[in-house]
């Protein structure tokens, strides 16, 4: 990248937390948030939002009659999209851009109009204008007032970073001089994870570490979903309230041989982190934020393209999804996050089962890495 660009401010709430201090003291633990949740007909280890949090989500729902009607999908979006302006210091008539993604959108929703509609006959009146994939920046657009553009769309687990390169193109263009992005995902439904367990990737044991992300011994795959919303403000130039800069980035999709898969070496994640290094040398990355879904093929193939480039340099790998169960479009802006955190307190997390690595002295530079079904990844570079 000719023209780095600033992050100003990062607000999530996931099973971690709904502020940075709470998330980065439960990144400092062991714990993992991940527990057992009962449905109609089964139970699913997940990665929850705290009660607390959904209560708050409430207040948001019964503070507008407008709300009522939404999905949490979308009001979890708001929830981080005010917190995160607030931190960054951004008011509505700057008017700034918005593109929030999602793998699933209006999960619950969609399912519960839906069987409506199989018992009835008949669609319910917002049955749709409530779960179309654009109602989640539209309605973050509405809340914060402000009249730039809003962008929504889904390109299944990478989504997230993908809105982060969809806000950098619009501030390169200079047609935007600030931009919010992020992706919200509100999934935790009977049926997803059915859809899930369908793939034969779901973790279906408990064990001290239920999802085994990083794990390259595991002989089961263990992916957990989790639900979180997460937003990030973008610059252009170095603001005085710049928290990281984004210094590359790099995408790229693959042939697929199967719906699901990526190739062995996955050369969709060697071609997008080569892209995101560009002239930058290798050396100089100091940690990567993987996507490692907890699954054997998901990541062995990440591990083995690391190597590929890295060779016998490979920089600190580590994740959070052992920790927060894989939330689909959201994981990117969750592994951004983390990696922020990192830099500024100059402290590696690290997984715990995991094969022992030598930490970096210092924290520099960070690459984070998202990749969705499709073979569609994403690799993005940090610095302090």
């Amino acid at each position: 990248m000719k023209n780095p660009i600033s992050i100003t401010s990062i607000s999530s709430l996931s099973s971690l937390g709904n502020n940075g201090v709470s998330v980065w003291e439960n990144y400092l633990n062991d714990t993992h948030f991940i527990t057992k949740k009962v449905f109609d007909k089964s139970s699913s280890l997940v990665s929850e939002i705290a009660n607390k949090h959904k209560e708050e989500i409430e207040q948001i729902r019964l503070s507008d009659n407008k709300y009522k009607n939404l999905d949490d999908s979308v009001l979890y979006a708001i929830y981080v999209a005010r917190k995160v302006v607030e931190k960054a210091g951004w008011n509505s008539e700057e008017n700034f851009g918005v593109n929030f993604g999602s793998s699933r959108g209006a999960t619950a929703l969609f399912e519960k109009y839906h069987q409506s509609f199989l018992e009835s006959n008949t669609a319910e009146t917002l049955s749709s204008p409530t779960t179309t994939l654009g109602n989640i920046s539209s309605w973050v657009a509405h809340d914060l007032q402000t009249s730039g553009p809003e962008i929504s769309h889904s390109i299944t687990c990478s989504t997230g970073l993908h809105s982060l390169l969809n806000g950098i193109a619009w501030l390169n263009s200079g047609m935007s001089d600030k931009f919010m992005v992020g992706a919200s995902e509100a999934a935790l439904t009977e049926f997803t994870i059915a859809q899930m367990r369908a793939l034969k990737i779901y973790a279906a044991e408990t064990f001290d570490f239920p999802c085994k992300a990083f794990d390259l011994t595991k002989k089961k795959n263990t992916m957990i979903l989790g639900e979180a919303a997460a937003a990030i403000c973008l610059e252009k130039g170095n603001p005085e309230n710049s928290i990281a800069k984004i210094v590359g980035v790099g995408y790229a999709t693959e042939i697929l041989e199967h719906n699901i898969s990526i190739s062995a070496e996955a050369s969709c994640f060697q071609k997008s982190i080569r892209m995101a290094v560009g002239e930058t040398p290798i050396d100089e990355i100091d940690a990567i934020v993987m996507h490692a879904p907890g699954t054997i093929k998901g990541d062995i193939s990440e591990v083995s393209a690391i190597e590929k480039i890295f060779s016998s340099k490979t920089p600190f790998l580590t994740t959070n999804k052992w920790k927060v169960g894989h939330t689909f479009a959201t994981s990117g802006i969750l592994s951004i996050e983390l990696a922020v955190m990192m830099l500024q307190h100059q402290q590696i997390i690290a997984v715990p089962f995991a094969e022992k690595q030598e930490t970096p002295k210092k924290l520099n530079k960070i690459l984070v890495n998202a990749v969705g079904f499709g073979g569609n990844a994403v690799s993005v570079l940090l610095s302090k």
